[in-house]
């Protein structure tokens, strides 16, 4: 009998969580990258078009990154040592984010209230679709690999994470939709209907945050 072979096994294991892991970071990573650039994009063609949909979407991708922060830093060190729950910077970061996502909400009802009372239409919501569709391509591939990674680690907050990617996939459905309707039909307040849709999920996403943050 081989006394080598559990030893091997272990180290074996032992890799492949390291690699796992790795690759968790990575898309964590890239979650914040990819979040940042869509943001910056959609708030300057939102404001650019006067498009509400558009600019709550790019507030929001910005409000996903501290989240996505957040899950970085529990990654980093589930690569140390046995992580067994949140710390006080992943306690603080759903804080922020479930205030950031409130805030949101706030202010595109505030600002669909205004485009009702004004009557102001976007100037054209092409911007809106481009985004949206390279956004629901993104958001779909990162799904599939935190769902992967996490499974295979054992992990439910990286699965947690997963769904969380998931929420920012409805957004991006919700923004495609408002900018086609309103780019091939012209549908009067279209736009205000997406932003108030925005506005409810962002509701939601900020209550999810301020759960995550009181639970272990």
């Amino acid at each position: 009998m081989n006394d080598t072979t559990p030893v091997n096994d272990t180290m074996e294991r032992g890799a492949d969580t390291r690699r796992l892991l790795d690759a968790a970071l990575a898309l964590s990573i890239v979650t914040v990258l990819y979040n940042l650039a869509e943001g910056a994009v959609s708030v300057y063609f939102g404001l650019e078009d006067e498009t509400l949909s558009l600019l709550g979407f790019g507030v929001d991708s910005f409000v996903e990154v501290i989240s996505g922060l957040g899950i970085g830093h529990m990654v980093w060190r589930m690569k140390r040592q046995p992580v067994e729950g949140r710390d006080r910077f992943e306690r603080l970061a759903l804080r922020i984010t479930g205030t950031s996502f409130y805030l949101l909400a706030v202010g595109l009802m505030a600002g669909s209230v205004a485009a009702l009372v004004t009557g102001n239409r976007p100037t054209t919501t092409m911007a809106g679709v481009v985004i949206s569709a390279v956004s629901i391509l993104t958001m779909g591939i990162l799904i599939r690999l935190k769902l992967k990674v996490g499974r295979r680690l054992g992990s439910d907050a990286i699965v947690a994470d997963a769904h969380c990617t998931r929420a920012c996939l409805r957004l991006s459905f919700t923004l495609l939709a408002a900018s086609l309707l309103y780019e091939l039909l012209r549908l009067p307040f279209v736009d205000v209907i997406g932003g108030l849709v925005i506005a409810y999920l962002s509701l939601r996403e900020g209550m999810e945050a301020f759960e995550k943050a009181s639970s272990r």
